[in-house]
């Protein structure tokens, strides 16, 4: 708040420009940054964060605390300022390592449960829809765990977000679904200044916001930037509202108290510079001394601490009670707040048999995911409308809707609001939050998938219809180089089983590892059930790749595959050996996993010495030649699909095991 020279700031006036000044300090440090958001939006947060946060930073992991998401994450260090003044694991040093090597305060906001970094954002709309997620999270679990009189699941999900975020298309997305579904514990606070990177909204940005997300179905409430009692009497206002969303329209000002910047583009993205600073420390009459906090600021943010501690003292008395009232509950909650899973949930997977007829693997995991769904309540999704298709339906169970938190949930034509919204769930850390839809419109949730990656999140995405093999629909909807694509991202488990258990061993492999997400990429068409008795266990997946098919002594040819390709592939194999070689079939179900797999299983797998190697699968031939080396081939698809049916065009691209006979007899006359 720009002040009068001479006359004394409030508490209130002191936090706010200590938050912005350090924010601005902080990029001035390291030469980059945001500074304008944080100075801009400084009030409301504080209004937010002093007045209505349920948090404890002596514990960010208390479950019942209120999630704030920082959807604007370029204005960092708003959110480093909050959480350093509050008394969060964020100390002065690392503010001052600002976008640093190795600092717990980079560019823009990355997980950090133990600091109270509630999720990574940055790219803009996913933090605002990652915030649907989380409330999505808290309807299911309290549903599941409330009792009359025992609130045991009751928080709100708080954010901040910019004209950038609602300019997101995924934005749009989530705010339809949160709408529709009436998820009256999110709060959003938009931070309207006006401004983009380019100049004034003007240029780009001419809609109606408010009648936009009132036809949404949400609450619009508004404010201004700077007037603390209109702030706080809109997030009561919101608070109020049980059935739906809320956004408050906070006209804010970029760069606040800049002289010569404020409400410019030149503040959104650079360093006030050190004259600039020197004179917006001296329009809010605050000390001209870097890295400022007044001791008077100090002690009324920390209030944060004891106020925290006694919200969760009184919320343990809670569960104390709920445990002794509500024995099963409770040993539930324990459970699934322990990151466990119920015992026994393993013995439920179905075991499919090879006389039992082929099987699609989309169909499997339909089977095994109703199998197991009794004894797994956290397992929690949907589809992007593609249920049917993508076998995600639990039989038994309820949807999520506009009153009630059901285990199905329909997520409409959104992919990406489906994968921001996963993530969010996955976050809660006591859900494992699963998303269905055709493998080639994973385009449509990438970013959401690479946050995921990035994150950690246990989130699974059953990613249907994953070749050629879907036939007629042609090449707008056969993904081609989606596995190499996918398989290139760090942190993401991709599995492409071969037939029916593999698949039960994918969602085996994907239930139990809860340190990332897991893809699970699955035919449209029928597959034989292998017969376990001739070829090796279907267990070899949970080591990625393994070998299903042996050779008599040293093999001549190493044959790898993946997914619908496996069975052409030992089909192949036999005939080889029919003419005397001597095969291996390699099945390579996870790259990822496999490459984690020790030195010495690695070369067990593909021994050094066997140089003459093929690999065979319906997608890009990219990433292949780490396993077959310079010496041998790879038979994919390096041009898009097209339309005609899955067995013709199988032959054309030469998926046969005629066509992956001559080209191993190529390389074995090398």
């Amino acid at each position: 708040m720009k002040k009068i020279p001479g006359k004394k700031m409030t508490i209130d006036e002191q936090c706010i420009n200590t938050i912005r000044m350090l924010a601005a300090d902080a990029v001035q440090k390291a030469n980059s940054g945001h500074p304008g958001m944080p100075m801009g939006d400084a009030p409301m947060a504080y209004v937010l964060w002093s007045k209505f946060l349920k948090h404890n930073p002596s514990n960010p992991h208390w479950f019942n605390r209120d999630r704030f998401v920082l959807s604007a994450g370029h204005g960092s260090m708003l959110l480093y300022s909050l959480l350093h003044l509050t008394g969060h694991k964020i100390s002065m040093d690392d503010i001052k390592n600002f976008r640093q090597w190795e600092s717990p305060t980079p560019g823009h906001p990355e997980y950090c449960p133990d600091c109270g970094i509630e999720t990574t954002t940055g790219p803009l709309g996913q933090g605002f829809a990652t915030g649907v997620g989380m409330a999505m999270a808290e309807r299911y679990l309290a549903e599941m765990f409330n009792r009359p009189g025992f609130p045991l699941l009751d928080y709100c999900t708080y954010g901040i977000v910019s004209d950038g975020d609602l300019m997101e298309g995924v934005s749009a997305e989530a705010a339809s679904l949160a709408g529709h579904l009436g998820l009256g514990k999110i709060i959003y606070l938009y931070s309207d200044n006006k401004i983009t990177i380019e100049g004034s909204t003007d240029i780009a940005f001419t809609e109606d916001v408010s009648k936009r997300f009132t036809a949404y179905g949400w609450q619009v409430l508004s404010a201004g930037g700077n007037n603390l009692a209109e702030i706080e009497k809109a997030i009561r206002e919101a608070k109020k509202q049980k059935n739906k969303p809320s956004l408050i329209m906070v006209r804010t000002h970029i760069g606040f108290g800049s002289p010569n910047k404020q409400d410019t583009a030149d503040v959104h993205g650079s360093p006030l510079g050190e004259a600039e600073l020197k004179l917006t420390k001296d329009n809010l009459c605050c000390p001209d001394k870097k890295f400022y906090v007044p001791q008077a600021v100090s002690a009324h943010m920390k209030k944060a601490v004891a106020k925290g501690r006694k919200e969760e003292a009184a919320w343990k008395k809670l569960l104390g009670r709920y445990s002794s009232k509500n024995p099963g509950p409770a040993k539930l909650w324990q459970t699934l707040a322990a990151g466990k899973l119920p015992e026994g949930w393993e013995a439920e997977l179905p075991v499919f048999k090879s006389t039992d007829g082929a099987i699609a693997t989309r169909s499997a995991s339909g089977k095994v995911l109703n199998a197991i769904a009794d004894k797994l309540p956290q397992l929690v999704g949907g589809s992007a409308d593609l249920a049917p298709s993508n076998n995600t339906h639990l039989k038994k169970y309820p949807d999520f809707g506009s009153t009630k938190g059901g285990r199905n949930i329909h997520f409409g034509v959104r992919e990406h609001a489906m994968g921001a919204a996963l993530n969010g769930m996955a976050l809660s850390k006591m859900l494992i939050p699963y998303g269905g839809t055709f493998f080639v419109f994973s385009d449509y949730m990438r970013p959401a998938i690479r946050l995921s990656a990035l994150m950690g999140a246990h989130a699974v995405y059953v990613l249907t219809h994953d070749s050629i093999g879907l036939g007629e629909d042609g090449p707008t909807h056969q993904p081609i180089e989606h596995l190499a694509s996918l398989r290139a991202m760090p942190g993401l488990n991709l599995i492409r089983p071969a037939d029916a258990n593999e698949t039960a061993v994918a969602w085996k492999i994907a239930i139990k590892d809860n340190s990332m997400p897991h893809a699970l990429v699955l035919t449209r068409q029928n597959l034989p059930v292998l017969d376990r008795k001739k070829y090796a266990p279907a267990e070899g997946v949970e080591k990625g790749g393994y070998v299903i098919s042996e050779s008599k002594g040293t093999p001549d040819i190493i044959l790898i595959s993946s997914g619908s390709e496996v069975h052409i592939t030992l089909a192949a194999a036999d005939k080889l050996r029919a003419g005397g070689a001597k095969v291996r079939v390699v099945n390579m179900a996870s790259t990822y996993l496999f490459d984690r797999q020790p030195a010495a299983y690695r070369n067990s797998v593909l021994p050094p010495k066997v140089e003459k190697r093929l690999a065979v699968e319906a997608g890009a031939s990219l990433g292949w030649h780490k396993y077959t080396g310079l010496q041998g081939d790879v038979i994919g698809i390096d041009r898009f699909g097209a339309s005609a049916p899955a067995k013709v065009l199988f032959e054309k691209f030469g998926f046969t095991p005629e066509a992956i006979v001559s080209r191993a007899a190529k390389l074995l006359k090398k």
